[in-house]
């Protein structure tokens, strides 16, 4: 019976981590999103204060290049960010299934040890 008590607590730790693990790539997006704005706000501003918008003119602002790829280079992680997010949410959706398989068995064997 320890087995099962040890499996339940098992898959507990483990629905845990997923969700932790879920958490911290929502986070990373959010910051990685809040970051990209910041960016673009800063290429609007070096546009105004430069006259030039286009990418391709040769005085276009440097710090707006910098940025311009620093924000497109935030757009490439947070669509990784999403994949990776996507799979955790699979991979928790099927610890959870464990879990409650687990605890079932476990609910199951202490009613069979109560009535005996």
């Amino acid at each position: 019976m320890k087995a099962r008590e040890s499996l339940v607590r098992l898959k507990e730790f483990q629905v845990r981590e997923k969700q932790r693990q879920l958490s911290q790539l929502q986070m990373m997006m959010a910051e990685f999103e809040r970051m990209t704005k910041d960016l673009e706000n800063q290429i609007v501003f070096e546009e105004k204060k430069s006259g030039i918008s286009d990418p391709s003119h040769f005085a276009y602002p440097t710090f707006a290049k910098a940025a311009r790829q620093r924000a497109d280079n935030l757009q490439v992680s947070i669509r990784e960010l999403k994949m990776q997010q996507d799979a955790a949410e699979l991979a928790l959706e099927e610890v959870q299934a464990e879990y409650a398989k687990a605890a079932a068995l476990e609910e199951r064997d202490t009613t069979t040890r109560l009535r005996a």
